[in-house]
């Protein structure tokens, strides 16, 4: 299908009209919950319920069909079974509906009789500007805006606060996951989008809208397939929008049984997974690897400039995370390179001589929050590294939360990269919450933050600021 405007694509964050077809009175039945979340957190257009079984849902009349609705109708959710689903889009597209989120599965995902169903909506819509995200899938989250198609109630599923990374998938429940995580861990969402079987709607054109989206910083995709001859698009997409805003890709199908799974979810052509990946990779997408990775890449990307280099500072007050650290970045293709006399020779001027001030900086459980400032002061203002990992374990008593406020206030201004790692429960939950206020981003292992930190470089190579 050739591109089209991304203003079509507005219609499903911002209408001025919703039509809810196959709205329900009844508690926890999908067509209830839909119309229950767009009266609650929707604010800036009617809904209208559609059914012909009721006369009322939730207080509101309920019509028997789109077209009956007086005035217009910017977009329709749709929850009928499928073999109504294209009546219902014909009705819609009568009625000069812009766009319709089908919802209901039981198409192409099953076999040849839902496929059929598919092409039926397709060459209704055909030529009209009428645009559809699904079937099969859940819809759009607006955490700015409001906008909710998601049919999971808030204790299936907390929404997350507003924020600037934007996710669209094909998988809904793998989406309502990620999300659910995100609000537990506090991570803000700016856009979710389940385009589950994209007759009409896909990543391509989620991309160039989100690419116009002041509201997002970051574009995270989970793709299993795309279709047939939009390969191309999408990675011409890809990397044209990676010099304003990184994309992170996760992909679904990469095994030859995982791309069989796929076909049967969500009726996605998965492909070869190593022609992807070479292609996404010289488009300057930056791949996860799990959804845990999905999630400490955005953060790192949204609170942290790219890498200018690949040399890394690793200050610490324990010998064994050093170490560990060294290895997780070292083998991300990152340096940990050995400080010149001369800077070892400043971090002395403070230091008893039983701290490693080679790099990794170790400080030992015996040291202190100010011994944290210098070693950071004089790193991070050199010219020897380019980004630094800071392992924050405050459990020995010469350190405490305010080593939060040291690490943040002894890299301001250097314009260089900091990612933490600590781990721990009480006194450290504040330091956690101290440091990723201040805009550092804080991980529990070294081997995540490594990551994080190589895909700063990794932005940076594609940005061209990197060495």
């Amino acid at each position: 299908m050739e591109a089209q405007s991304t203003s079509s694509i507005e219609v499903f964050f911002k209408p001025r009209s919703i039509a809810v077809v196959g709205a329900s009175p009844t508690p926890g039945r999908l067509g209830y919950v839909v119309v229950q979340r767009l009266l609650n957190r929707y604010k800036k257009g009617k809904v209208y319920p559609v059914n012909p079984k009721y006369g009322e849902v939730l207080g509101l009349k309920c019509y028997r069909s789109v077209e009956e609705i007086p005035g217009p109708v910017d977009l329709a959710v749709v929850l009928v079974p499928a073999p109504l689903v294209p009546g219902v889009v014909e009705s819609c597209v009568r009625k000069g509906v812009r766009g319709i989120i089908i919802i209901s599965g039981g198409f192409a995902e099953t076999g040849p009789e839902g496929a059929k169903l598919e092409e039926k909506i397709r060459e209704t819509i055909r030529g009209t500007g009428t645009r559809v995200i699904g079937p099969n899938c859940i819809g759009v989250l607006d955490l700015h805006g409001g906008m909710d198609t998601f049919f999971l109630p808030e204790e299936k599923m907390m929404r997350p606060p507003p924020g600037d990374i934007a996710i669209i998938s094909q998988s809904g429940a793998l989406l309502s996951a990620m999300l659910d995580w995100a609000a537990h861990m506090g991570i803000g969402v700016s856009k979710a989008v389940s385009y589950g079987n994209k007759i009409d709607v896909d990543e391509v054109d989620m991309l160039e809208y989100l690419a116009n989206d002041p509201e997002t910083r970051v574009i995270v995709i989970y793709v299993e397939g795309l279709r047939p001859g939009r390969g191309k698009a999408f990675i011409e997409a890809v990397r044209r929008i990676v010099r304003e805003k990184p994309v992170i890709v996760l992909k679904g199908g990469r095994t030859e049984r995982g791309a069989v799974a796929a076909a049967s979810h969500t009726a996605a052509l998965a492909g070869s997974y190593e022609v992807f990946r070479a292609a996404l990779r010289q488009a300057g997408a930056i791949e996860a690897v799990d959804v845990v990775d999905v999630f400490d890449l955005a953060k790192a990307l949204t609170m942290q400039p790219p890498a200018r280099g690949d040399r890394v500072a690793v200050i610490t007050n324990a010998g064994g995370p050093g170490v560990m650290a060294t290895d997780a970045l070292e083998s991300l293709g990152l340096r940990v390179p050995l400080l010149s006399e001369e800077l070892q020779a400043r971090l002395r001027e403070r230091f008893p001589p039983f701290y490693s001030v080679k790099n990794p900086v170790d400080v030992t459980g015996g040291g202190s929050n100010e011994d944290y400032r210098h070693a950071i002061e004089v790193v991070a203002r050199s010219d020897e590294v380019d980004a630094l990992l800071v392992v924050a374990l405050i459990h020995p008593p010469g350190f405490s939360a305010e080593l939060a406020d040291i690490i943040a206030e002894a890299t301001k201004g250097t314009g260089k990269p900091v990612v933490a790692m600590s781990f721990g429960g009480g006194e450290t939950s504040v330091l956690r919450g101290k440091l990723e206020k201040s805009g550092i981003p804080v991980y529990e292992t070294v081997e995540r933050a490594a990551r994080a930190l190589w895909a700063l470089y990794r932005y940076g190579k594609v940005l061209g600021v990197a060495r």
